[in-house]
């Protein structure tokens, strides 16, 4: 058994009150352990399943299955073949507060796309006319291209721009921006993974300020009536409730929506509905989520996604246009 840190320990201490579940938490992150292996069904599922499933969770949609600890789905033929994305039940978490999206959904974009699992989410939910996904990163494009060619994801444009650039280029024109955003990671912990100075003030604010800057640029980029929905897999205040005060407080036309079936999740950190799940819990390493929505009125911008200038593009996408007008094949 690993010594935790002082840097953990204290974490543990502004993460929770009791004393027992700060010592759960603190053996969650020194002392990993496997949690099980989850799919998300991109084709319909077979009639019998070729593997055996857990029973699903409430909020748990029907196209998710987890499975059981001793299952291995990245070796079987449906997965080479594109009928499932294997994913962590963390995701699957934090992705749900996309169930309390009824409205019709014509453009999503998703602001940090790679590997691609909240992009594919999305798509199987909410099918929306198009999926932009967007990689800063440029060497995190291919695993996100591999993984929209292997799923048939379609259509979607994958970018390779900076928040920025795409602010300017595309505001107020996306029903749903999804901000997955890069952290500390201090939930690879849980999994046995590695994640350097994740603990550490600096890396911790760096971060904080880059998450910050992200879902500043996404916001400009939501439709009136639209969706952002921010998600980490870390676990710092700085990452996550303090992000969302700071976007509130800079945004003010932006109110967080309440998720009836992530209730018992919510945290207690903030007076802002937003949702944790602790490793601990023992269903996955770790996320934390919210759904925010644009309660400004006014039109929403038409774009024309020949003018993205895309890395890869799948099928043909169609001008998502804005105010009822209707869409045009592109040439």
């Amino acid at each position: 058994m690993d010594v935790p840190s002082k840097l953990l320990i204290k974490l543990s201490q502004r993460l929770f009150d009791n004393l027992d579940a700060q010592k759960k938490f603190v053996d969650a992150l020194i002392n990993p352990r496997r949690f099980p292996p989850c799919i998300l069904w991109c084709q319909p599922k077979p009639e019998t399943s070729p593997f055996a499933v857990q029973a699903p969770e409430l909020w748990q949609p029907s196209f998710v299955d987890r499975l059981f600890l001793e299952e291995k789905p990245g070796q079987h033929i449906l997965h080479q073949k594109g009928y499932f994305y294997c994913l962590d039940f963390s995701s699957v978490f934090a992705a749900s507060i996309l169930l309390a999206i009824s409205q019709p959904v014509q453009l999503i974009l998703d602001m940090c796309a790679a590997p691609g699992g909240k992009s594919i989410f999305a798509w199987k939910l909410l099918k929306p006319e198009l999926i932009i996904s967007n990689e800063a990163i440029a060497k995190r494009l291919g695993m996100l291209i591999s993984n929209f060619k292997r799923c048939h994801i379609s259509p979607v444009i994958i970018l390779n721009k900076d928040p920025s650039i795409l602010a300017e280029k595309i505001p107020l024109s996306s029903d749903l921006v999804i901000v997955d955003a890069p952290c500390t990671g201090q939930s690879l912990l849980a999994k046995g993974e590695k994640a350097p100075g994740c603990f550490h003030p600096s890396t911790i604010n760096k971060n904080a300020n880059r998450q910050k800057r992200i879902v500043a640029n996404s916001a400009k980029i939501v439709s009136p009536q639209g969706y952002l929905a921010y998600m980490t897999c870390t676990y710092s205040t700085e990452e996550n409730e303090e992000v969302c005060e700071w976007l509130l407080k800079k945004f003010p036309q932006f109110q967080a929506v309440e998720i009836d079936h992530l209730k018992i999740y919510q945290s207690h950190l903030t007076t802002i509905p937003c949702y944790r799940m602790f490793p601990q819990d023992g269903l996955g390493a770790g996320a934390f989520t919210v759904l925010f929505k644009n309660t400004a009125e006014g039109e929403k911008k038409k774009i024309n996604p020949k003018t993205l200038s895309g890395v890869w593009v799948s099928n043909n996408p169609r001008e998502i246009s804005g105010g009822g007008n209707e869409n045009k094949q592109l040439n």
